[in-house]
């Protein structure tokens, strides 16, 4: 796997899938949030890094992408 010098976290690469697919899908933090059934500061709270999601809160954020979870899983493990 790859050293690049500096070391993202699987947190913060999570979190940055998480925004490129709401981005994507043309939402906000809310209406994620509304869709995958979580407050909305924990949204931004996983867009940020700031939090390690759950195996409970990932499949909940992919039925809210309307993407796979392993989708989003697979995105951080390429990354890292």
């Amino acid at each position: 796997m790859g050293t690049s010098g500096s070391k993202t976290s699987p947190e913060a690469l999570f979190g940055k899938e998480v925004v490129r697919l709401r981005k994507r899908l043309g939402v906000s933090q809310e209406e994620l949030a509304f869709r995958a059934e979580v407050h909305r500061t924990y949204i931004s709270q996983i867009e940020r890094g700031l939090k390690s999601p759950t195996l409970n809160m990932i499949l909940k954020l992919s039925r809210g992408l309307k993407a796979s979870a392993s989708r989003l899983v697979a995105a951080v493990e390429r990354q890292l």
